[in-house]
């Protein structure tokens, strides 16, 4: 059972991809305290992202959410911070992280050691175009989710036009259902109004 407050989202609609149960990620492994690709948030937080897609249903037909990440417990940061630390796993450095060391992804601002995520209003998520019920075609938004170097930060001006205006156009509708983005990661949003602003969860996701 999940705290009070909080539910899973599941809606055919809505892709979830869940990177952290899976290897792919820039841990290169599944992530401690990731037990199911299952996409929990709060109630609030859920139903500003059902919206959206009702949205993206009457507007951009065709487009649909696609969700990496949701509600985080506080033990996938503690593994985070136990990766970084190990010099010798290098695995993901190429696809993830190719300038920096991982120390550096704490001090620059990509990874914290007090997430957001885990409060349960913040998500990291792109747009997708629904080819079929089986295929769909993330929109080009520059960078893959995760890459942590400053072509990431939302306002870049080396991308693409074409990313520039994916991004610019994920960000204006979250912003108009009521959340931020980060500037260092375009994929990434917390609630503005969040119903759990300084509380921090440890449960698993399952």
């Amino acid at each position: 059972m999940l705290p009070n407050g909080f539910v899973y989202l599941n809606d055919p609609r809505i892709i979830l991809s869940m990177n952290y149960v899976t290897a792919n990620n820039f841990m290169g492994r599944q992530v401690a305290g990731y037990h199911a690709p299952v996409c929990i948030l709060t109630t609030t937080t859920a139903k500003a992202l059902l919206t959206l897609q009702d949205v993206l249903d009457q507007k951009y037909r065709g487009l649909c959410l696609k969700i990496f990440d949701a509600y985080r417990p506080m033990q996938a940061v503690l593994d985070f911070k136990q990766w970084s630390l190990d010099p010798h796993d290098q695995t993901m450095k190429t696809a993830y992280y190719p300038t920096l060391l991982k120390p550096d992804l704490f001090k620059q601002g990509y990874i914290s050691e007090k997430s957001d995520h885990s409060r349960g209003s913040t998500v990291d998520l792109t747009l997708a175009e629904r080819k079929s019920d089986q295929q769909h075609q993330e929109l080009d938004m520059g960078t893959i989710f995760d890459y942590f170097h400053e072509h990431s930060h939302t306002d870049n001006p080396s991308i693409s036009e074409s990313a520039k205006a994916n991004r610019a156009l994920l960000k204006n509708l979250m912003h108009d259902q009521g959340f931020n983005n980060y500037a260092f990661e375009w994929w990434h949003f917390t609630l503005r109004n969040e119903i759990f602003a300084d509380s921090y969860f440890d449960f698993p996701v399952r």
